[in-house]
């Protein structure tokens, strides 16, 4: 019972009794109306209703776009990046470089500068200190101080 057209009986061979009463050839040719609306129905059938053909092209066509405009925009990125890091190398990073170094420079000659100065105060205040110890009494010191506060809070 395979659907092929006759059926065997259990003698095994083949009967002229047709499946269902009618012989397959009984729907007419190829060409009839018949079969061409049957057919049509058919097509019609399976583009409404059968989406899988259409999907899976419109999916092909997405991924195909997608690749290619990530392909490009990553190319266009690599490519800027690359342009940023040459400017950086050939342009920016000489005059920083530059510009640190002179920077730097003035700035250790006024550190250096400074240092001494506050070294030369240092010398001056402990001479006075010395000289304070070795020649004046402690009224002295007082009266001292007392005068060179007098100056500053008036």
């Amino acid at each position: 019972m395979s659907g092929g057209g006759t059926e065997t009986p259990l003698g095994g061979s083949p009967s002229a009794v047709p499946v269902a009463g009618k012989k397959r050839d009984s729907q007419g040719p190829a060409n009839s109306p018949v079969h061409l609306i049957i057919k049509d129905l058919g097509e019609i059938h399976s583009r409404l209703l059968d989406h899988r053909p259409i999907i899976q092209g419109e999916t092909r066509y997405f991924v195909k776009e997608f690749e290619e405009k990530r392909g490009l925009r990553e190319v266009r990125v690599l490519e800027n990046l690359k342009n940023v890091i040459q400017e950086t190398n050939e342009q920016i990073l000489p005059k920083c470089k530059e510009t640190m170094q002179d920077q730097l420079s003035q700035a250790l000659q006024r550190l250096q500068a400074a240092s001494h100065l506050v070294h030369k105060l240092q010398q001056k205040e402990q001479e006075k200190r010395k000289h304070f110890r070795t020649t004046a009494t402690r009224d002295e010191i007082f009266i001292g101080t007392e005068l060179s506060w007098r100056f500053y809070i008036l």
